[in-house]
């Protein structure tokens, strides 16, 4: 339970079909955290109003504090994709590793069989196999956070939001008389005050700890200085040098030389590259090439791909037609219609055009 109106009503809705619910909320801050604000799902006012909400429903409720492995799992993994020239994804990891990892072993010491959450995703159980699915909210569904996730803990999980839509889940809480029926849904990192990663980043690491390096356009030109490679991200464009004819993107990052690459537009549009860390929910590793539909990030509508298995558990994503700012170190969903076959994280490529420094063509940096 996080506090927010979505976990507060899958325990309802469970409590109603007869299940014996335990609300548990994880403590994931240190004592100094910045970001214990209060519309954090993580922070203490989100304890509070899930210990509220539970005695409402008349349910047990713990809180297990799990900040040192937030700290190892999550927080340094999502320092560390920075400091190698990658675009982490804390959720997908926090939900693998933490909600759906070692919360399983606290649930099992209460004696439960399954992990339930407030993701807007249906996990729908057979016999032999369990399927994760969209939920049908469009606009809300989560099952690209949840793609990483293994058969065993799938089996052991439960999702009762994913039918369901958010101005449903709002009325529900209303007609409880919970206080949080109309609380604010977080959009954000929920480790990282005001969505601002690069003040969080200052902040965890500290200045010496930033790479600093050179920008070079994608024809090896020398551009300008920048003061860390952390502070990129590709299809970036605020905080690059400017005096070039037009918009200048941040098209690829060398955590080798600590090296900035900007090009065109032109310059961030890819139709191939691979995934690696694979892991197939569906089915079994395919052994022919599959049609399916590809995300290669959460707010992406997906898109026609040719997937085809590789060693190592990796995978070759071919698209159907070229998409933008393919970023590594993200992960891309496979969907066949609106079940999850699988997914895998980004692998950096060969990078367009050539990166080794021509010449030292100084231009203008702009603050």
């Amino acid at each position: 339970m996080s506090g927010g109106v979505d976990s507060s009503v899958a325990g309802y809705l469970l409590r109603e079909q007869g299940y014996d619910v335990i609300g548990v909320t994880m403590k994931v801050w240190p004592q100094d955290c910045i970001s214990r604000a209060e519309d954090k799902c993580c922070g203490p006012q989100a304890v509070a109003d899930a210990r509220a909400v539970a005695h409402s429903l008349g349910i047990p409720h713990y809180v297990v504090d799990e900040a040192d492995q937030f700290e190892r799992t999550v927080i340094d993994y999502f320092t560390s994709e920075y400091q190698a020239g990658r675009t982490p994804n804390p959720c997908v990891m926090c939900n693998e590793k933490l909600k759906f990892g070692n919360l399983w072993g606290k649930a099992e010491a209460l004696g439960c069989d399954y992990i339930a959450t407030g993701h807007y995703a249906i996990i729908e159980h057979h016999r032999d196999r369990v399927l994760l699915r969209k939920g049908v909210d469009p606009r809300k569904d989560q099952s690209y956070f949840l793609f990483s996730l293994r058969q065993p803990q799938l089996r052991h999980a439960l999702t009762p939001l994913g039918t369901m839509r958010k101005p449903e889940i709002r009325k529900i809480a209303r007609s409880l008389g919970l206080k949080v029926a109309d609380k604010i849904d977080s959009q954000e990192i929920c480790f990282v005050p005001g969505n601002d990663y690069k003040a969080f980043l200052r902040s965890h690491l500290g200045e010496n700890e930033f790479h600093r390096g050179e920008i070079y356009d994608v024809e090896g030109n020398f551009v300008g200085e920048h003061d860390g490679i952390e502070l990129f991200t590709i299809g970036q464009r605020k905080g690059l040098p400017g005096g070039s004819a037009g918009p200048r993107y941040v098209v690829d990052l060398d955590a080798q030389t600590n090296r900035v690459i900007v090009g065109d537009v032109e310059d961030l549009v890819c139709d191939e590259f691979e995934i690696d860390r694979t892991n197939w929910i569906a089915r079994e590793l395919p052994d022919e090439d599959v049609d399916a539909t590809v995300k290669i990030r959460y707010s992406h509508p997906g898109t026609p791909a040719t997937v085809t298995s590789l060693e190592n558990h990796r995978a070759r994503i071919r698209l159907h037609e070229p998409q933008r700012a393919i970023t590594p170190g993200q992960a891309a969903v496979i969907y066949d219609g609106d079940v999850v076959i699988g997914g895998g994280w980004i692998c950096r490529g060969e990078p367009p055009g050539h990166f080794e420094p021509a010449r030292r063509t100084e231009s203008l940096v702009s603050a």
